[in-house]
This record gives structure tokens, sequence and C-alpha cells, in this order.
């Protein structure tokens, strides 16, 4: 294993996962906050699930996109985080070739998925914000399983070339990935071949799926506010307004690190690796914890609910 940088081979059948490189000492302690980031991520989403198919007032069009999104954040969280806890507590930092594919292509798939999902749920505050009375018309539930269909389509079919082009690679430079898991560049930089169309087709991934839904949402919330700000009085601007509070919260803190983490991976070459390599494991694991915090603590019919939960357990 010592001599990997030096050996040459085309199709190898495992790469080996740094974890975080500069950083290894210290990856028991940072293994900490990471395991209480994603217990708070299953715990909470399992929650959302539970409270939604339990509570027949949370059967609409809203909360059908939150199971969606909550369904999402734990396969995310879960295609990285135990791998990344074996290497982290157990130094077992070899990856089969093709798990590293699979754990490539699942992640970014439900990045695109997460980022459908919530542009279907600016549309939903949107149909009822702007067309309050044909809301449950123009989304009735098949509407919104088509959505979620189109949603979960576009993300599988959009992600399906960026494993088969890494693996179309000769590898000829080394099987050491410098990440903690496998992500599209990191892979695609041990090959001793031309990357350009990797590396093109991920800018083509990104801008034409979170591209296209970060101009959707802002258009959604253009004309949200435009029909709030028409409302007569300001009590009812904030009431209304405030029932996009727990999307929004939502969209920032998915869309901030990660344009954070994508800026400083394509422009940040002055900043450490390790520097980058915590900003990528932050924007994958964080979001699932917060939403359902988010959710949890703004949207009142949810937190209704939950209260009971935890009250009859202390009695």
């Amino acid at each position: 294993m010592s001599d990997s940088n030096t050996i040459y081979f085309t199709s190898p059948s495992s790469f080996i996962l740094l974890g975080i490189p500069g950083l290894e000492t210290d990856h028991v302690w940072i293994s900490v906050p990471f395991c209480i980031v994603y217990a708070i991520a299953i715990l909470g989403n399992f929650t959302i699930l539970f409270i939604v198919k339990k509570e027949p007032r949370l059967h609409e069009p809203m909360y059908y996109f939150l199971c969606m999104l909550a369904i999402t954040d734990l396969v995310l969280s879960t295609s990285i985080l135990p791998k990344m806890l074996a290497i982290f507590w157990f130094n077992s930092r070899e990856i089969l070739f093709n798990t590293c594919l699979m754990q490539m292509y699942f992640i970014h798939c439900f990045t695109a998925l997460e980022s459908g999902l919530l542009s279907a749920m600016a549309l939903d505050r949107y149909v009822a914000i702007c067309h309050p009375l044909r809301h449950s018309t123009l989304l009735a539930n098949s509407v919104v399983a088509k959505i979620g269909l189109t949603v979960m389509l576009r993300g599988c079919t959009s992600i399906m070339p960026v494993p088969f082009l890494a693996s179309r690679l000769p590898y000829c430079r080394s099987n050491i990935i410098s990440h903690s898991y496998c992500e599209n560049i990191a892979v695609a930089k041990l090959a001793c071949a031309d990357i350009r169309v990797n590396s093109y087709y991920g800018l083509f991934v990104i801008f034409s799926v979170m591209g296209v839904d970060i101009i959707f949402i802002t258009v959604s919330y253009v004309l949200i506010l435009r029909a709030i700000f028409s409302l007569p009085t300001k009590n009812a601007r904030l009431k209304t307004f405030g029932t996009c509070g727990s999307h929004l919260c939502a969209i920032l803190s998915f869309y901030i690190p990660s344009l954070f983490s994508f800026l400083a991976h394509r422009f940040g070459h002055n900043i450490p690796l390790n520097v980058h390599i915590l900003l990528a494991n932050v924007y994958l694991l964080v979001p699932p914890m917060l939403n359902p915090i988010i959710y949890g603590v703004r949207t009142k019919q949810i937190r209704d609910r939950l209260l009971p939960l935890f009250t009859h357990k202390g009695t």
C-alpha cells in the first residue's frame, strides 16, 4: 500500500480515502460533532415522517414535499457518514472501485434531488400565497406525485453519466483520494487522461440543475413578495410571510454552504485542502440535521403534534 503512488494501473480494484488530509491525528475528535449531527438528522427526519403519517391535518402538498425532503436527507447523510466514521475510528480507508462509483452517484444524485424538492416547495408556497383558492386544485395529490416523480427522474438521469465517465478513465497516477468520500473531481484527478469532459459535465449539471432551481426559487419569491406587499395591513403581510419562514431557512442552509464549497473548490486555490474537505462535509451533513429542526420549530402544526410526544414521555 505504501507504493500506491508509483504503481501504474488502468482499472484499480479499490481506492484509498484519506479522510481529512492534514488532520489525521484529530480524526477521532472530528468524528464527535459529525456523529452528533448525524444522530440529530436521523432522529429529526424520522420524527417528521412519523408525525406527517400520523396526523391527517398534515396530509397536504407542503408536508408531502417535506417527507420527500426528509427521505432525501436520510439517504444523503447515510451515503457518506458510515464510511467516514470507519476511516476516523478504525482507519478503514479502502473502498472498492465500484462501491466508490456508487457512493459518488448517490451523493450527487440526492444533492440534485434536494435542490429539486426545495424548488417544488417554492412552487407550493407560491400557489398557497398567490392563488390560495385554487391551491387544492392546482396541487392535488396526483400533481404532487407527478412533481415528486419528475424531480426524482431529473436527479437520477442527470447524474447517471458522472460515475460512467469516471469508470472509463485510465487511473495510472495513484489510487489515493485526498477526500473523505468519493467526490467526482477528486476521483477524476487521479486519472492520467484528459478530465475536461468530467469537469465540464459536472459544471453543466450544477448550472442546469441547481442553477435552474435557484432561478425558479428566486422568481417564485419575487412573485410571493409582490403578493405579500399588496396585502392591506402589516399584520397580514407578516403573517403571510411567516408561512415562508421555514422554507427560506431550509433554502439558506442548503445553498449557502454548497455554493461556498463549490466556489472554494473551483477558485479558492489558496485555501488549505483540509478546509476544502471540511466544507464539503458540512454542506452534505448540516442541512439534513437543520431541516427537521427548522420545520419542527417554525411550523405550528408539526410543533403542536410534537410536544405531546415529549409530555407523555415525561409523565
